[in-house]
């Protein structure tokens, strides 16, 4: 899985992992400042942003691996092994 995030730093994103749901959560902030001889401008923004994406399976939260590069988050998320199947034995 990919995420574009421009502008947010490493530090700002969260990323959770409960069964088959993932959840991309974070923070972005920018202060921007111009003087000139005649005047002084500055401005700062911020904002927060929360996204969850149902997978079609359950996913090893243990195994995930997270990257972050270029303002793009890599996520690898492994397939959780399903618990194998047991014959049952009948008695009597």
């Amino acid at each position: 899985m990919t995420a574009e995030l421009p502008g947010v730093q490493k530090d700002g994103i969260s990323i959770t992992v409960e069964g088959d749901v993932v959840t991309l959560s974070g923070k972005k902030e920018s202060t921007k400042e111009e003087k000139g001889a005649n005047y002084y401008f500055s401005e700062s923004r911020q904002g927060s942003f929360s996204r969850s994406f149902r997978l079609p399976v359950k996913v090893d939260e243990k195994a995930v691996d997270a990257r972050f590069k270029d303002g793009v988050l890599t996520l690898e998320l492994p397939v959780k092994e399903t618990e194998k199947t047991r014959k049952i034995e009948i008695k009597g």
